[in-house]
């Protein structure tokens, strides 16, 4: 996809560094890169971490297991003989990265500042931190960003052909959360459902799919076309407060499938019981680790009760990085 959009991820990195990284394989697997100042530059894999280190001009990937018990990590005291020199972030670098990130316009961002992150082209999602900028007892803005966490996005097509079965509804879908903790997986789950929901398949006809996708992440938008596959059949109304997206496409774009990521609020969930009662079906996402933390939640207890949701699709991402599911049912029963 980076070649498809003109955009790659070393394009994120100050000039000083792009060489060395376009010169080393680095992004197979990658999950997301921390950046923090005064500490070495972390790349996440599903099999562990690795970091950038170098001598005499030379640059490599070391894995944490070749730091000799942790020795080099730390800014303090003294480093072990022979130990790989990583490399460590400086503040300079920290400025030069939110230049290329904001496209030289923090402060066009300012809202998404607000809300912790900034989602980029390919739908990468730049969290952010630093000094908070606080007004009336509610976070208007940062400064002194100096810390960052590059979520990588990633489109896995197929990786949710063994689900539609368990979601799929004579003609339509049950309504259906997909649950997860923080980084298992569940918008990429979500996304490959969306795609072979639109598109269909010898069996059933592809689905009407509208997606709100208030953070970008689903669809990656950019100028308001998307950057990842949704299928033939799919809206997306980008940039938009969950809430208010449903609505509006309930009003204006008759969806057989209403999606959309991270529900959380009272609002959203308000709009799910609307949209429940209109005819369309919902295919979302929530964070929870487990399903005692799902039923814990307070807006979804509720709806637990309820039964509004039929089908709850836990994701489990294992110590090697491979991802595996649960299907439960309205009565938080498994059934798969």
């Amino acid at each position: 996809m980076e070649e498809e959009t003109g955009f790659s991820l070393e394009m994120l990195f100050p000039l000083r560094l792009r060489a060395s990284l376009a010169a080393i394989p680095w992004k197979d697997g990658l999950e997301e890169v921390r950046v923090r100042i005064g500490q070495p530059l972390e790349f996440f894999y599903g099999g562990g971490r690795r970091y950038l280190a170098g001598r005499n001009g030379e640059c490599r990937m070391v894995w944490e297991k070749e730091l000799r018990g942790g020795h080099a990590l730390s800014a303090r005291g003294k480093t072990v003989p022979m130990a790989p020199v990583l490399y460590r972030t400086e503040s300079r670098d920290i400025a030069e990265m939110l230049n290329y990130i904001s496209n030289y316009s923090l402060y066009a961002y300012r809202e998404e500042v607000k809300q912790g992150f900034i989602t980029i082209r390919g739908g990468h999602r730049i969290g952010i931190c630093g000094g908070a900028v606080v007004e009336g007892g509610r976070l208007a803005g940062m400064h002194h960003i100096t810390f960052l966490n590059i979520r990588v996005a990633h489109e896995r097509p197929g990786c949710a052909e063994n689900l539609m079965d368990s979601i799929r509804k004579e003609g339509s879908i049950y309504n259906t959360l997909l649950v997860s903790a923080p980084g298992a997986g569940k918008t990429t789950y979500l996304r490959d459902s969306i795609r072979l929901l639109s598109e269909g398949n010898a069996q059933t006809a592809g689905l009407h799919v509208c997606v709100v996708d208030e953070r970008s992440e689903i669809a990656a938008c950019h100028m308001g076309i998307p950057q990842n596959d949704l299928g033939p059949c799919t809206d997306v109304l980008d940039g938009c407060p969950k809430a208010e997206g449903m609505l509006l496409m309930l009003r204006s774009m008759s969806p057989q499938v209403l999606a959309v990521d991270e529900l959380g609020t009272e609002k959203d969930f308000a709009a799910v019981d609307v949209a429940a009662c209109s005819g369309s079906r919902i295919l979302g996402t929530v964070h929870a680790g487990n399903m005692t933390e799902l039923a814990e939640k307070p807006y979804l207890r509720r709806w637990i009760g309820k039964k509004v949701f039929e089908r709850y699709v836990l994701i489990r991402r294992e110590v090697s990085g491979e991802r595996r599911f649960e299907i439960y049912d309205e009565c938080l029963e498994r059934v798969c």
